[in-house]
């Protein structure tokens, strides 16, 4: 009996559950452990990378806002300062031209130069899609400009050169890329195109015929260009309606020659040498 008695007090003390050793270490039951909430902890290192974090992307919205309001200042002015060119015509041509260089000049004064202080001092890439239509619309008008002027393209390098003095000496200066350069300058073939019709009804047959070849080497070269462009969707696009405005210009110009005489720029002159359909002496 004694040792039945013995067993049994043994086999009641193995039966009850022994404290694992992580409770033991820890000087707490699991039960308590189990029933506190858990709660993520950080440190103040942390907590502040977090908050500069917010403050950055904060800054970034707002300038980025700032950045949209130039931006589209810039496109306003640099439309009025291609209407301005459009009203071009033989006896107005410099004090045109005289009127929209002095407007561009206020362009960049006064528009382009919020935009570069905005700019400065912060990675103006990474704001590229909010500045990007402004600079196009500059460099379409400026563009323009130079082309009445004198026949030719303003290149890259001479935009660039102008946007310098609007920047601190100190910090990395603004400067347009090839592709918002690029889409400047497929745009400035439309304006070219009506341009050149305004300038066939007025008898300025030659100057459109000058616009006709400088638009269709331009599409030429962009052609051979743009398909080895990286990240150039916006230019293909462009692409056609830069082909339907080499189109129209040809027409019109090809029109003009197959007619021949029955283009009237000169209707109702007064000069008697005057011919109409390229008989003299008819009586109007």
């Amino acid at each position: 009996m004694l040792y039945i008695g013995a067993f049994h007090k043994l086999s009641l003390m193995a039966s009850k559950p022994k404290p694992s050793l992580l409770h033991q270490v820890a000087g707490t039951r699991w039960e308590s452990i189990a029933k506190k909430p858990r709660m993520m902890t950080t440190d103040s290192s942390m907590s502040d990378a977090f908050s500069k974090y917010a403050d950055y992307l904060n800054n970034l919205n707002d300038k980025r806002e700032r950045v949209v309001k130039a931006s589209r200042d810039i496109t306003m002015n640099s439309k009025k300062v291609i209407f301005q060119v459009h009203r071009i015509g033989k006896q107005n041509k410099d004090a045109v031209l005289e009127k929209a260089e002095k407007d561009l000049q206020a362009v960049r004064d006064q528009h382009v130069s919020r935009l570069v202080k905005e700019l400065n001092g912060s990675d103006f890439w990474k704001l590229r899609r909010a500045y990007s239509p402004g600079v196009q619309e500059y460099v379409e008008a400026a563009t323009f400009c130079k082309f009445c002027r004198t026949g030719s393209l303003l290149n890259l390098d001479e935009i660039n050169a102008t946007f310098l003095p609007l920047s601190d000496p100190s910090i990395e200066p603004l400067q347009i890329n090839t592709l918002d350069y690029l889409l400047g300058v497929a745009d400035l073939t439309g304006e070219l195109m009506r341009l050149a019709i305004s300038r066939i009804s007025d008898g300025e047959v030659e100057f459109a015929e000058k616009i006709c070849g400088f638009v269709r080497d331009l599409h030429r070269q962009l052609t051979l260009l743009v398909p080895s462009m990286d990240d150039s969707s916006d230019m293909k696009q462009k692409m056609d309606t830069m082909l339907q405005s080499v189109v129209k210009i040809e027409n019109a110009c090809f029109s003009v020659h197959v007619r021949g005489s029955e283009y009237i720029p000169l209707l109702g002159s007064s000069d008697p040498s005057y011919s109409l359909m390229g008989v003299t002496g008819i009586d109007l």
